[in-house]
């Protein structure tokens, strides 16, 4: 039997709910529990894939293509469970649903409504293939006062009632902001923040309260006062010096005991944290430290390269080093910056995925940097395809080489994809079809020549990734850019879609269509990403 923890958000937004339930959840799982996260958002799109990374941040891609919320980056790096398709539910995929019933039909003829039509359908995403789970942690998107969310917050309310007593609780995570003036935490925004969530039918079991300072013990007495919990029940969560530091922080000061306190389970065993000290001490401890230039177009929101920021940060752990990275606006070598003086300090180059012909230029020309140089580079889905078309121009003799991505072109090096071969069969698209879902999505397999560098450093020819992209370089190309030195080593399995290209001359020059940042976590680094560092660790000994 399954239990359910229904996680809040209160007074501001951006307090770590998602950080906090990849960390509780992970807690658990040291102790020996089945665990899985799922996320409801409350806005109206379908999903986040036509959404601006400068509005929501980057889009994490689940094995079986689900284009979700960031914050499932976060529950698969700290628990190492995969998430689904099923894990991220938005209001508009909800509304979505319930209008394509009601115009079959399916409603027999009653007038459609948020109650019962609309949280019906949010209990029956929460409670979907739960049989192996001992828990199951909802966090619900926004700030507890939010128009957007009342359906959520509804239909949790209506769930903690239909499941069995003991069988579900509410964790609130609020603000306790200091006043510098007056030299104090303030308890009144956490107060108001708790009476908007009871007026909503919740009564919330534990609170976790964000401070910069120490929470005083006639503090947290007193929040357990004016909320209606016990004072063991109010968790301070203080910053933390690494994401990675945040389940020690919080098992320190009770929140896993507390939780389990709440279901009335008094046998659990005590939680196994080596895990997490072997990474916080490779952290905290590193042997060395390398200095990696990302040249990207979406710099100005760190939160659109979330799963690459952390993917790098493991490979520095794999190889006990500190990472620097240095976040570089493709734009700017288009607008006459030296771009030797931004690059040669750097130690590695990536080139990470994206869309547009905003700065493509400035990325290519940072692909022809880092090959001249020699300097370890890893392009990445749209890096990758920067590099072809600069090895293209410049080692293959094809100076008009673009992508149709860009425009029309006489020699087309990167193509919109038309059809390819997925689990459910032959999939078409056109450029006329709409943007939403029409990209190459989730994981597919591809197979790697024997003798490449790539195969080395997988340690395996059959390989599994995940895609999200509509373009894809054109294989037809493929003789004159090998001739230039570009192999391609990694293919479709029915060898038409390029998937990997590389340099054997070079010190450590990597292209791939997938995006190897969402699987990698800091317990389990990704293959490329350690190899990554690793030479840029070589690099660093050079300069």
């Amino acid at each position: 039997m399954a239990r359910y923890i229904f996680i809040t958000g209160g007074v501001v937004s951006s307090l770590g709910k998602g950080l906090m339930a990849a960390s509780l959840a992970a807690l658990l799982q040291a102790r020996g529990f089945r665990v899985r996260i799922r996320k409801f958002d409350p806005y109206l799109n379908v999903d986040p894939g036509t959404m601006s990374p400068y509005q929501h941040g980057e889009v994490y891609v689940t094995d079986d293509g689900a284009e979700t919320d960031l914050d499932l980056g976060h529950y698969e790096r700290f628990t190492g469970v995969s998430a689904r398709q099923s894990d991220n539910v938005t209001q508009g995929r909800v509304y979505q649903t319930i209008i394509q019933r009601e115009r079959r039909g399916d409603y027999l003829g009653a007038t459609v409504q948020v109650i019962p039509h609309v949280t019906d359908e949010i209990k029956a995403f929460a409670t979907a293939d739960t049989e192996d789970l001992d828990f199951v942690l909802c966090e619900i998107g926004g700030t507890v006062g939010d128009i957007e969310s009342l359906p959520f917050m509804e239909a949790i309310r209506q769930l903690h009632n239909d499941l069995d007593r003991g069988q579900s609780i509410f964790v609130h995570v609020t603000l306790v902001p200091y006043i510098a003036a007056a030299g104090e935490l303030k308890t009144k925004p956490t107060q108001h923040s708790v009476r908007e969530l009871t007026s909503l039918g919740i009564q919330p079991d534990i609170l976790l309260c964000r401070c910069e300072h120490p929470l005083p013990e006639s503090e947290r007495r007193k929040i357990a006062l004016f909320c209606n919990v016990r004072p063991e029940a109010v968790i301070p969560a203080l910053d933390a010096s690494s994401i990675y530091a945040v389940p020690q922080q919080y098992h320190a000061e009770g929140l896993d005991a507390e939780v389990l306190r709440a279901f009335g389970i008094s046998d659990a065993p005590a939680p196994t944290m080596e895990r997490w000290d072997d990474i916080m001490d490779r952290q905290l401890n590193p042997e060395g430290e390398v200095t990696i230039g990302v040249v990207g177009k979406y710099v100005g929101l760190l939160d659109a390269y979330k799963s690459l920021h952390e993917a790098l940060h493991h490979g520095g752990l794999a190889n006990r080093v500190k990472v620097n990275i240095k976040w570089i606006d493709a734009e700017l070598f288009e607008k006459g910056e030296d771009l030797a003086v931004s690059l040669e300090p750097m130690h590695g180059i990536l080139v990470p995925g994206g869309f547009g012909v905003r700065g493509s230029e400035g990325k290519i020309a940072s692909v022809r940097f880092a090959r001249e140089r020699n300097v370890p580079f890893f392009g990445i889905c749209l890096g990758m395809q920067m590099a072809c078309i600069e090895g293209a121009r410049n080692t293959a003799g094809i100076a008009d080489a673009s992508t149709t991505e860009f425009g029309e072109t006489s020699e087309p090096v990167v193509g919109l994809i038309t059809e390819w071969m997925s689990k459910e069969g032959l999939q078409q698209r056109t450029a006329e079809t709409d943007l939403g879902g029409t990209m190459r999505l989730g994981a597919y397999p591809a197979k790697l020549t024997g003798n490449s560098v790539v195969a080395g450093i997988y340690g395996a020819n059959d390989i599994s990734e995940r895609h999200r992209h509509r373009y894809e370089v054109n294989a037809s190309y493929r003789d004159p850019l090998e001739k230039g030195g570009l192999i391609f080593s990694g293919m479709s399995p029915d060898g038409t879609l390029p998937e990997i290209v590389e340099r054997p001359d070079h010190s450590w020059f990597v292209g791939v269509q997938f995006h190897p940042e969402l699987k990698s976590k800091p317990f389990d680094p990704h293959p490329l990403f350690a190899s990554f560092i690793e030479a840029a660790v070589k690099q660093s000994r050079l300069v």
